[in-house]
C-alpha cells in the first residue's frame, strides 16, 4: 500500500500527490490548497450519486433476471420485452424533436471525415506513433502488408515490389486527384494538368499538396531519394492525411490498478498537452526516440503559407461509472476513479487550453473526453453534471469540456436519443462497439436462455438495428457538421487486404470515423474517405427512419437448438484461448491491449472488449447447461497449453499449462467464466484488478 497524505480531508496516495502538485499545478497556475478542496467538494457531492447509479443498474438487472426465468418464452418476445422495460424504467420516453448545442468543435472531429485510432496510455511509444499517425505513407502501407497481393522479398528493397507498390499509389491518384487526357503512370514533371486545379493546396519545395473529400494529399517530389531518382516525375511517395483524431485510452486498454498505474497514465496524457513526450527504445541494435511531430508548412501562390497540424486530434477516454481507485480515498473508501478522471484528465489539458505546450492540439479550446460504459440517459446526465463541476473547478466557461458518449452498452442503444438529449450541449462523439454491446446483450438476457454462438451474434437482427439506429439518431438530432459518429475496431492488424475489402461498409454507412488498430491501417483506411464522400451520404440518409426499437430488442436466443458435443468443445475452445491469451498478459505483465493470437493462430487486437464476450458467453452456456463445470474447465486446461506454445518466445512469460493451481492468470480466467454471471454487467475489472494487484504483490 502507497503512503497516503490528508489533503482537504481527503487521503490521497503519494504518488498522485507528488504528480498533482509537482508536475501538473505549477505551471497552470492553481493554488494547491484550493485544488484539493475543490477536488473533496466534487467528490462529496457525486460520489454518493455515482454509487446511486450502480444500485440502479443491479436493480433493473435483478428485475429482468426474475422476469426472463419465469417465462423464457416471453422474454424472447421483443413486444413483451419492451412493455416490461418501459413499466420498470428502464425505457425513458423519447425526448422529442431537438439538435444538439454542441460549439466551438475543432474540424477533425465536426467537418472532417476519417480514420481513428486508439492506443493505450501506459504505453509510451504507442501513444507517439498514434499521434504521429494524421499523416502516413500510401507507399509504406501497401510495400509492408497484403493490403496489394503477394509480399516484399525479405534482405533488403524488393524493386518488383516497389513497381506494384507506386502502380497501385498512382492509380489512387487517379481516382482522388484525376488529370486531364492522362493518368498519374504517365506523368513525368512540368505542368500538371488537373481536372480541378482547385484541388491544389499548396507545395513544399517541389512537392505538391491536394485536397479530396476534406482530407489532404501530398505527392512527395524529391529526385534525390532512391525511389524519386527512379520515377520520372521524381514522385518519392504519397502521403495521406490519415488518424484525424486519436483516443488515449485510460479505460480498456490498459491495467491500471493501483496509484502507480494511475500516475503513470496520466503523465503520459501531461506529455502529450505539453507536447514534450518523449519515449527512447531500441530497434534492431540501434537507439531512437520517439517525439511528437511538428506541423507541416505550405507554400500558397498569393496568400498566406497553409499550416496544418502534423498530429492527431487528441481525446482522452476515462474510465466508466463502476470501479474505484486506491489512487484517492474518501474516508477509508476508494474514490470512483471515473471522477477522478474527469477531474485530472480535464485538469492536465489545461496546458493545451492555455498554450503551455509546444504544440496545440484543440485550436477551439475544448478538452475531449470520451465516455464509456453509461447505462442510459440518467448516467448521461450525471456525466453532464460532473463535467459542469470540473470546469467550475478550473475557471473554464461552460461546455468546455465535450463529451464522446460510447453506445455500448443496452440501456443506452435502447434509450439513444434521450442519452444525446442529457449531453445535447457539449456532445462531440458517438459510436458503436460490437463487443462490448455483445457483452452486454448477453449478460442483460442472461436468464433467458442459451446464446446463439459467438460467430453469429454478427449476423443477428438486433446487431444491424443496433448499427443503424445509432447513425440515423445521431443524424436526426444534427450530429452532422457538429459531431463525430463513429463505428468500431478491425481487430486483425495482418490482415489489410480484407479490412479495404470490408471496411468501407463504415464511410458508407453515414459514419465520419472508424476504429483502426495500427497508423498503418489507418493510411489504408483514409482511401475509403477519399472513396466516399461521408457528409453527401450522411444527407442521403438522414431522412430515413431509425429501425423499430423491438429489433434491437430481439435477443439473440438459440431456441431449441441442440449441439453436438463436437460443436459445444469447439465453441468453448474458441472462448477459453481468447480468455486465457488475454488475461495471461493482463495478469502476469499488466499488459491491457495487444496483438493475441486467436485459436488459429491469426493476431487480433484484444481488449477488455473481447474478454467480456467471451467469458459472458461461456459463462451463459454454463449457466444454461450447454456445457457443464467439467466441459469448462476441460477447455481452460486444453486451451492452456496452446496459449503456452503462442507465447514460447517470450522471455517474460509464465506458463500455466501444469501449473493451473498456482497460474494468478490462469485463476482469474476461470474466475470470469464462473463467476461471470454475478459480475456488474458482465463486467471484467473487478475481477482482473483482484487477481493483477494480488500478482503485483507477489512480484
Amino acid at each position: 500500500m502507497p503512503a497516503y497524505h490528508d489533503r482537504a480531508g481527503l487521503k490521497v496516495a503519494e504518488p498522485l500527490l507528488h504528480f498533482v502538485e509537482q508536475r501538473v499545478l505549477p505551471d497552470i497556475g492553481i493554488d494547491a490548497e484550493g485544488y484539493w478542496a475543490g477536488v473533496a467538494a466534487i467528490l462529496a457531492r457525486f460520489a454518493p450519486e455515482n454509487r446511486a447509479l450502480l444500485e440502479t443498474r443491479d436493480a433493473l438487472q435483478a428485475r429482468i433476471d426474475a422476469w426472463s426465468a419465469e417465462d423464457p418464452a416471453r422474454a424472447a418476445d421483443p413486444a413483451a420485452q419492451e412493455a416490461f422495460l418501459r413499466d420498470i424504467g428502464y425505457l425513458v420516453d423519447e425526448p422529442g424533436d431537438f439538435t444538439i448545442g454542441t460549439r466551438d468543435v475543432d474540424a477533425e472531429i465536426a467537418t472532417m471525415a476519417g480514420p481513428q485510432l486508439v492506443v493505450p496510455a501506459l504505453n509510451a511509444r504507442f501513444v507517439l506513433n498514434a499521434a504521429n499517425a494524421r499523416w502516413g505513407s500510401l507507399y509504406d502501407a501497401f510495400y509492408g502488408t497484403d493490403a496489394l497481393p503477394g509480399a516484399a522479398r525479405p534482405g533488403g528493397y524488393d524493386a518488383v515490389r516497389g513497381v506494384q507498390v507506386i502502380a497501385a499509389a498512382k492509380a489512387f491518384l487517379d481516382e482522388a486527384v484525376p488529370l486531364t487526357g492522362m493518368r498519374w503512370a504517365d506523368f513525368a514533371g512540368g505542368d500538371l494538368p488537373l481536372a480541378d486545379p482547385g484541388q491544389l493546396a499548396g507545395t513544399r519545395g517541389e512537392s505538391l499538396l491536394f485536397v479530396h473529400n476534406g482530407l489532404h494529399i501530398e505527392v512527395t517530389i524529391d529526385r534525390d531519394h532512391p525511389i524519386g531518382r527512379t520515377d520520372p516525375a521524381g514522385i518519392a511517395d504519397v502521403i495521406l492525411e490519415s488518424a484525424l483524431t486519436t483516443i488515449v485510452d485510460l479505460e480498456d486498454s490498459i491495467a491500471a490498478v493501483d496509484a502507480d498505474d494511475k500516475v503513470a497514465a496520466y503523465a503520459n496524457w501531461l506529455g502529450l498537452m505539453r507536447g514534450d513526450l518523449t519515449e527512447t527504445f531500441d530497434k534492431s541494435g540501434r537507439e531512437m526516440t520517439r517525439r511528437l511531430a511538428p506541423d507541416r508548412s505550405y507554400r500558397r501562390p498569393q496568400a498566406s503559407d497553409l499550416l496544418l497540424p502534423g498530429r492527431s486530434l487528441l481525446f482522452v477516454r476515462n474510465v466508466g461509472h463502476l470501479m474505484t481507485t486506491p489512487a484517492l480515498l474518501i474516508g477509508n473508501v476508494e474514490a470512483p476513479e471515473g471522477v477522478l478522471d474527469a477531474i485530472m484528465t480535464s485538469t492536465i489539458a489545461l496546458h493545451d487550453l492555455n498554450g503551455l505546450g509546444a504544440f496545440r492540439n484543440s485550436r477551439t479550446g475544448s478538452i475531449y473526453i470520451v465516455k464509456p460504459k453509461m447505462h442510459g440517459p440518467a448516467e448521461c446526465a450525471f456525466t453532464d453534471r460532473l463535467f459542469d463541476a470540473v470546469e467550475d473547478l478550473l475557471g473554464l466557461a461552460r461546455h468546455t469540456i465535450k463529451v464522446g458518449v460510447m453506445d455500448e452498452e443496452r440501456r443506452t442503444s435502447a434509450n439513444l436519443a434521450a442519452c444525446i438529449h442529457a449531453v445535447r450541449n457539449r456532445i462531440a462523439f458517438i459510436n458503436t462497439g460490437f463487443l462490448d454491446r455483445t457483452g452486454d446483450e448477453i449478460h442483460t438476457s442472461m436468464r433467458a436462455g442459451p446464446m446463439i454462438p459467438k460467430a453469429e451474434m454478427k449476423a443477428s437482427a438486433w446487431i444491424k438495428a443496433y448499427e443503424d439506429r445509432n447513425v440515423r439518431i445521431g443524424l436526426r438530432h444534427g450530429l452532422s457538421g457538429r459531431a463525430q459518429i463513429g463505428k468500431g475496431m478491425w481487430a486483425a492488424p495482418d490482415r489489410m487486404a480484407e479490412m479495404l475489402e470490408a471496411k468501407i461498409g463504415h464511410p458508407m454507412s453515414g459514419a465520419n470515423t472508424a476504429w483502426v488498430p495500427s497508423p498503418t491501417a489507418a493510411t489504408l483506411h483514409a482511401i475509403h474517405y477519399h472513396r466516399v464522400d461521408v457528409f453527401a451520404r450522411q444527407r442521403e440518409i438522414a431522412g430515413e427512419a431509425a429501425p423499430a426499437l423491438r429489433g434491437l430488442l430481439t435477443v439473440p436466443l438459440a431456441s431449441g437448438r441442440n449441439w453436438t458435443r463436437e460443436e459445444v468443445a469447439s465453441e468453448l475452445d474458441n472462448n477459453a484461448q481468447g480468455i486465457l491469451g488475454y488475461v495471461v498478459r493482463w495478469i502476469d505483465q499488466g499488459v491491457g491491449c495487444s496483438k493475441v493470437p486467436d485459436i488459429h493462430d491469426v493476431g487480433l487486437m484484444e481488449d477488455r472488449a473481447t474478454l467480456r464476450i467471451s467469458s459472458q458467453h461461456m459463462a451463459n452456456w454454463l449457466l444454461h447447461g450447454v456445457a457443464t463445470a467439467a466441459d469448462v474447465d476441460a477447455a481452460l486446461a486444453r486451451m492452456a497449453a496452446k496459449v503456452d506454445a503462442q507465447n514460447a518466445g517470450d522471455p517474460l512469460y509464465r506458463p500455466m499449462a501444469g501449473h493451473e493451481a498456482d497460474s494468478i492468470a490462469f485463476q482469474a480466467a476461470r474466475a470470469l467464466v464462473f463467476e461471470g454471471v454475478s459480475q456488474p454487467s458482465g463486467y471484467t475489472e473487478p475481477l482482473l484488478h483482484r487477481f493483477r494487484a494480488e500478482a503485483k504483490a507477489r512480484g
